[in-house]
C-alpha cells in the first residue's frame, strides 16, 4: 500500500486490518464461549460448561481461554510462525465444516421436498454444488499444505464424535429467558 498510495494509506490500511482483527476476535470470544455453554446445557458429561454468573458463561469462557493458550503455546513451539501454524492446522477443519454446510442443503431438500422454503437458492443445484466442490478442493489443498498438522486438527474434531453419537439425536434443551 505504501508503494501504491503512499505512507498515510499504508498506516490507514494497517489500522483497518488491526480493527478488523480485533472485531473478529471479539465475535469469536462471544460466540465460542456460548457454543461451549450450550454444550454444557445439552450434554450431561459437559454440564460444568453450562454454568453462568449472571448472564456471563464464565466456565465456558475459562475453558475457551485455556484452549486458546494451549494453541498459542503449541504454535510457539512449532516450526515457522505460530499464527501460521495455527491457521494451517485449523483450515482443514474450517473447510470440512463449510463443505458439510453445503451438503446439508441437499440433505434437507431431499429429506423434506414439499416443505416451503423461506428463501430460494439461485441456480439450484448448480450454485451449492459449485460451493461444495470448492470447499472440497480447499479441504484437500489445506490438508496437503498442513500435512500431519491438518490431520491433527481433524483428529481433535473427531474427539467430539462420541458425544454426537450418544447425544446427537436428543432434542436440545430450550434455554430460559436468562440464558446468556
Amino acid at each position: 500500500m505504501d508503494i501504491v498510495a503512499g505512507p498515510r494509506s499504508a498506516i490507514a490500511l494497517s489500522l483497518l486490518v488491526c480493527l478488523t482483527a480485533l472485531s473478529t476476535i471479539n465475535g469469536t470470544i462471544f460466540t465460542g464461549a456460548r457454543v461451549y455453554y450450550a454444550l454444557g446445557q445439552d450434554i450431561p458429561a459437559l454440564r460444568a460448561l453450562g454454568g453462568a454468573r449472571g448472564s456471563t458463561p464464565s466456565a465456558a469462557l475459562l475453558v475457551q481461554a485455556g484452549i486458546t493458550l494451549l494453541l498459542v503455546a503449541f504454535g510457539a513451539y512449532s516450526d515457522g510462525s505460530g499464527v501460521e501454524t495455527m491457521v494451517a492446522y485449523t483450515a482443514p477443519v474450517f473447510w470440512l465444516f463449510m463443505l458439510l454446510v453445503g451438503v446439508s442443503l441437499f440433505v434437507f431438500r431431499r429429506r423434506d421436498p414439499a416443505r416451503e422454503r423461506p428463501f430460494r437458492v439461485p441456480l439450484y443445484p448448480v450454485t451449492p454444488l459449485l460451493f461444495c466442490l470448492t470447499c472440497a478442493g480447499l479441504l484437500y489443498s489445506s490438508t496437503m499444505y498442513a500435512g500431519l498438522g491438518g490431520l491433527l486438527g481433524i483428529v481433535v474434531l473427531a474427539t467430539g464424535l462420541p458425544f454426537v453419537l450418544k447425544y446427537g439425536g436428543q432434542p436440545a434443551v430450550v434455554p430460559s429467558a436468562t440464558t446468556p
